[in-house]
C-alpha cells in the first residue's frame, strides 16, 4: 500500500509541465524580466540625475559672484568726490589773499603777496574769510586720513589730510583742532575753527587752504567743484608736455650737432678746393712764365742766327 502511494505522481507536476509546454510562457517570462530590468535601470538613472542637479545647485550657491555668496560684494563703480571749499557754506566766504601764480599779471601777483617780518612771500594757497568777519568752522575738502595735526607758533593750528595718489590738502591758521593724526575724516567733516596767524595778520580771522599734488602746490580755485581725478589728469598732461618739450630740445640739439658736423665736413672740402685752385693758379702761372721765357728766347736765337 505504501509502495503504491509512493508511486503515485504529484498532482502539481503534470499541471506545471502543461503550463511550461504552452508557447506563450517563455516569451512572457522574458518580457517580464526585461521589464523589471528596464524599470530598475530607469529608477537608478532618475535618482542619479536628481543627485547631480542637487550638487550643481549647491555649487552655484557657493560660487563667487552669485547672489548667494556669503562674502560682501564690492561696488564696481564708486562715486568720485568733487573738491569742495573747506567751509560749510561756500557762499558766505570770500578770498582775502589769492594764490600766487607765476604766470599771472603783475597786479595779480602783488595781490597774492604776504608781508611778514619785513619780507614779502608768495601765497601758496588761498586765504578765506567770512564776508561778515565772524569766525567759522573749517571742513575737510575731501575724504582722507589726517597725517598732521599740530600747533605752529607762526601758522597757528595746522592740519594736513592725505587723499591718496599724491593729493594732499593743507589747512592753516586754525584756532583749534577737532581731529588728530591717524583719524579718517569724511568730506565736509569739521576739523577745526578759523583763527588768526602771525604769518598773515592782515587777513584777520581766516583759514589758509592749500592743495598739493606730488608735493607741488596748485591753485585751489582751478579745481573746486571738479573731480579729484582732474588733479591726476592735469599732472599727467603736464608730464606729457614736459616730456615733449624735453624730446623737442633733444631733437634740436641733435639737429644742431648734425648741422655743425656738416659744416665741419664742408670746411676741409672748401679748404682743399681752395688749395687745389691755388695750385692750379700756380701751375697756370708757371706755364705762362715758361711760355713767356720760351717766346722770349726764340727771338734771341733767331737774332743770333741772323747775325751769324
Amino acid at each position: 500500500m505504501r509502495e503504491e502511494e509512493k508511486k503515485q505522481p504529484s498532482p502539481m507536476k503534470p499541471s506545471l509541465k502543461r503550463v511550461l509546454r504552452k508557447r506563450w510562457v517563455f516569451p512572457a517570462v522574458y518580457l517580464t524580466s526585461a521589464a523589471v530590468i528596464l524599470a530598475g535601470v530607469l529608477w537608478f538613472q532618475s535618482n542619479h540625475d536628481e543627485q547631480s542637479q542637487k550638487d550643481e545647485y549647491e555649487y552655484s550657491q557657493d560660487a563667487p559672484g552669485t547672489s548667494y555668496n556669503e562674502n560682501d560684494s564690492i561696488p564696481v563703480n564708486e562715486s568720485v568726490e568733487h573738491i569742495s571749499m573747506p567751509v560749510l557754506d561756500p557762499n558766505a566766504v570770500e578770498v582775502k589773499t589769492p594764490f600766487y601764480d607765476y604766470a599771472a599779471s603783475k597786479e595779480e601777483q602783488e595781490a597774492a603777496l604776504v608781508f611778514y617780518n619785513n619780507t614779502y612771500y608768495p601765497n601758496h594757497g588761498i586765504d578765506l574769510v567770512m564776508k561778515d568777519g565772524k569766525e567759522f568752522e573749517v571742513t575737510a575738502s575731501l575724504s582722507g586720513t589726517v597725517t598732521t595735526a599740530k600747533k605752529d607758533p607762526i601758522l597757528g593750528y595746522v592740519v594736513e589730510i592725505d587723499h591718496d595718489n599724491g593729493v594732499v590738502t593743507v589747512y592753516q591758521s586754525l584756532a583749534d583742532l577737532q581731529v588728530k593724526e591717524g583719524d579718517t575724516v569724511k568730506q565736509g567733516e569739521v576739523i577745526g575753527k578759523a583763527g588768526q596767524s602771525q604769518f598773515n595778520q592782515e587777513a584777520g580771522t581766516h583759514v589758509h587752504f592749500e592743495i598739493r599734488k606730488d608735493g607741488k602746490t596748485v591753485n585751489p580755485l582751478d579745481y573746486v567743484d571738479k573731480p579729484v581725478t582732474s588733479l591726476t589728469e592735469s599732472n599727467a598732461a603736464e608730464q606729457n608736455d614736459k616730456q615733449q618739450t624735453e624730446n623737442q630740445s633733444e631733437n634740436n640739439q641733435l639737429n644742431n650737432q648734425s648741422q655743425s658736423d656738416q659744416q665741419n665736413n664742408q670746411a676741409p672740402s672748401e679748404q682743399n678746393q681752395s688749395e687745389q685752385s691755388q695750385s692750379n693758379d700756380q701751375s697756370t702761372t708757371d706755364e705762362n712764365s715758361t711760355n713767356q721765357d720760351s717766346s722770349y728766347k726764340t727771338p734771341d736765337s733767331s737774332i743770333g742766327m741772323a747775325r751769324t
